[in-house]
Parts: C-alpha cells; sequence; structure tokens
C-alpha cells in the first residue's frame, strides 16, 4: 500500500484527477528595466562631468605645452643676443687698445702731445 500511496503524490493517474479552473485570468507581467529613469539621469550627468573634465585637462595641457614651447624659443633667443653681445663686447675692447689708437693717430698725421694715451673707460661700468 505504501507503493500505491506515493504514486498517489507524485502524479495524477488519469487527467479528471487535476482540478480543472473555469476562469483564468491573464497577467500581465511588466519588465522591470534594468537601470531606473533616476540612475540613468545620475550616470548622464556623472559622464557628461567626466567628458568636459577630459576635455579641460586636454586645453589646459595644450595651452602649457604651447607656452614651454614658446619660452624655449625665446631663452633660445636671449642666449643667441648674449653671444652676439660678448662677441661685440671683446671686438670693443680690441679696437680701444691705446697701442692701436696711437698707431691710426701716427697713420694719419695726427700730433700726440706729450700725454699718455689711455684706455677709453665708459661711465656706465
Amino acid at each position: 500500500m505504501s507503493a500505491n500511496h506515493a504514486r498517489h503524490w507524485t502524479q495524477p493517474s488519469r487527467p479528471t484527477d487535476i482540478p480543472h479552473k473555469e476562469s483564468e485570468v491573464a497577467v500581465k507581467v511588466r519588465k522591470q528595466p534594468w537601470i531606473t529613469k533616476g540612475e540613468k539621469i545620475i550616470y548622464s550627468i556623472i559622464a557628461t562631468c567626466l567628458i568636459i573634465a577630459g576635455i579641460l585637462t586636454v586645453s589646459y595641457s595644450s595651452s602649457t605645452e604651447s607656452l614651454n614651447r614658446e619660452l624655449q624659443s625665446l631663452e633660445q633667443t636671449v642666449q643667441n643676443q648674449q653671444v652676439t653681445n660678448e662677441a661685440l663686447l671683446f671686438e670693443v675692447k680690441e679696437l680701444s687698445r691705446p697701442e692701436r689708437i696711437t698707431s691710426i693717430a701716427k697713420d694719419n698725421d695726427l700730433k700726440i702731445q706729450d700725454a699718455e694715451v689711455m684706455q677709453a673707460n665708459s661711465f656706465n661700468n
């Protein structure tokens, strides 16, 4: 009898044993969206802020790079001008030697009075 009893609980033996529902109600299942509207708005705002931050970062680094390049070119120009100034200063010292001045004066028949020829110094030094 125990085997009979087990069969009775596992599956119905006849289709008439299944209770039959007279009226079935159609239930519409609404799918829940994966992301809610509020989350979509928050994610959109965060994504927009990240994009703007990225654009500003690239813009800032670009302007910094252009300023660095301009600064390097100006430093190069200053160095070139310093070399030119040193060369001209050396030339001024060479041209203002007393021996050279006296030799030019003798070549042009100028008279040197009994005074020593001294190197001309500027008052700015």
